[in-house]
């Protein structure tokens, strides 16, 4: 593709799907360069959402926030909802509210590697029982939610 057009190769790049658009920037970094684009993102949220969802959440134009950024929030909203929650990505745990992540909690991992590790990266690591308890927590909160007389 190196000797494509840039305009052609954002036209490609237009065919594709969130995740493949998520990887092609990992191939080179003209790739990188192309998938930035900010009229390609605002299109494939167009055509997952539809053209009313894009005119809501239009960044603003003084923002410097690009339509991947959106994509991205818009996407997690889906997959976790709007409320406060807790993610595992990887072996990672992040606090998002509202489809943005605020807070890197830390990883997770097994007692041999956490010998293995860092005395820093020992303190970012959370334990399994609070994580457990976060989640009969949620679990509680949902099932309160609906019994509500």
């Amino acid at each position: 593709m190196d000797g494509l057009p840039e305009e052609l190769c954002i036209k490609i790049f237009r065919l594709l799907d969130h995740p493949s658009l998520a990887a092609a920037p990992q191939v080179c970094r003209k790739w990188n360069a192309l998938t930035c684009d900010n009229e390609l993102w605002r299109k494939l949220f167009e055509d997952r959402w539809g053209a009313d969802a894009t005119a809501f959440y239009a960044p603003e134009p003084e923002a410097s926030k690009p339509w991947k950024d959106v994509f991205v929030v818009q996407d997690r909203c889906d997959r976790y909802g709007l409320g406060v929650r807790i993610i595992r990505e990887g072996n990672d745990y992040y606090l998002i509210h509202q489809g943005e992540i605020q807070s890197y909690l830390g990883t997770s991992c097994g007692a041999k590697d956490a010998q293995l590790q860092s005395a820093d990266a020992e303190k970012r690591q959370i334990s399994d029982r609070i994580l457990f308890f976060l989640g009969d927590l949620e679990a509680a909160c949902a099932n309160a939610k609906r019994v509500k007389a």
